[in-house]
């Protein structure tokens, strides 16, 4: 039996469950800063079949997506949206959640 590494394994397990992909995505956007979710980003993108053929799907230009994909890249929202979507994921916005005041008894 052969055995996976732990990057090829994370990458099968966000092949088979887009669900999971987006979960640590979000994980990352709430806890990480830019570079993270670029390197998250390249990541993910590896299970749905590598970064040149994510730019085929989204229309971008694959050098250009690796650099976009970088630590330091800093992709356009319409980058950023074709990339998801070509991951078969999107970007959503959801409100804060809020902790409810207590009242002290008077």
């Amino acid at each position: 039996m052969k055995s996976l590494s732990h990057d090829d394994a994370t990458t099968a397990s966000f092949r088979r469950d887009p669900e999971l992909a987006a979960a640590y995505l979000n994980d990352v956007l709430e806890d990480g800063d830019q570079e993270e979710l670029m390197i998250a980003l390249r990541r993910v993108s590896t299970a749905f079949g590598g970064v040149g053929e994510i730019a085929q799907q989204a229309e971008l230009n694959a050098k250009t997506l690796y650099r976009t994909l970088s630590p330091k890249g800093n992709p356009e929202l319409r980058s950023l949206t074709a990339i998801l979507k070509a991951m078969g994921l999107r970007l959503a916005i959801e409100p804060l959640e809020h902790e409810k005041p207590t009242h002290a008894a008077a």
